[in-house]
């Protein structure tokens, strides 16, 4: 403040000079950031992609908003993780926590840049039509990667909720459990309705055996507990079968 630049410790720089100081940034994070490579790679495409297909200059002013949206955050992301790593460089809940939340930051701007650009285009697209998504829709693999999803979603969130320590190591409910039966009763409803009818019951029976198999490993292991197993074991379970119930 009061007239000094805090980087020099003196006067303020020269405007050219900030301007400098700021393509250096961005040009370092690109030249060593490789997510910063795939947005920015992503974001060329999707721009030359839009010209191509002739979107409005609304739709055009959109697309640039997301795609800086999610290039700030990355620098931002990056920025965070050099002055955390400048304060320590040894291990701290604290100093992982703010890595982990900015780089959930840079996820949800990709997601929500994704979503937007899938908005602006679906129409230009062509073949993504309606009546294709309806046709994947019926597709029972489709039914099977949105029940494993679904599930996947939902152990996370009871794992953020119960304060487990680790997304994908112990706590609860078991997320092995609940994926394994959310493919078991997958692998029964597409069985059941497939043409082979008559094998329903055998291919019901050795993935429920994989399943449990699963789980075993998961106690003997002592990740989880029999009831964080059982747990997951069971939202999975009813998960898919809600699934392929009223999908």
């Amino acid at each position: 403040m009061g007239g000094r630049d805090e980087r020099k410790g003196g006067l303020q720089q020269p405007l050219t000079r900030s301007f400098d100081h700021a393509y250096r940034g961005i040009v370092y994070a690109v030249r060593s950031q490789r997510n910063m490579q795939i947005h920015v790679s992503v974001a060329a495409l999707v721009l030359l992609g839009s010209l191509l297909l002739g979107v409005s200059a609304l739709e055009l002013a959109l697309l640039v908003l997301v795609i800086t949206l999610v290039l700030v955050t990355e620098m931002l992301n990056t920025a965070l993780e050099f002055a955390v790593d400048l304060v320590t460089r040894e291990y701290h809940p604290l100093a992982k926590l703010a890595k982990d939340v900015s780089a959930g930051a840079v996820l949800i701007s990709s997601l929500g840049a994704v979503l937007v650009g899938y908005l602006v285009l679906a129409d230009d697209l062509g073949p993504l039509t309606l009546e294709v998504f309806m046709d994947i829709r019926r597709w029972p693999g489709h039914l099977t990667l949105v029940a494993l999803g679904v599930t996947t979603l939902a152990v996370l969130l009871l794992k953020a909720l119960t304060r487990s320590p680790h997304a994908f190591y112990g706590g609860m409910p078991s997320g092995h459990a609940a994926v394994a039966f959310a493919g078991w009763v997958a692998a029964s409803f597409i069985a059941a309705e497939g043409g082979a009818r008559e094998y329903a019951g055998l291919v019901s029976l050795i993935t429920l055996l994989m399943a449990l198999l699963v789980c075993q490993s998961r106690v003997e292991s002592g990740i989880h507990s029999f009831y964080q197993v059982l747990a997951g074991a069971v939202l999975g379970s009813l998960l898919a079968v809600a699934i392929f119930q009223f999908l």
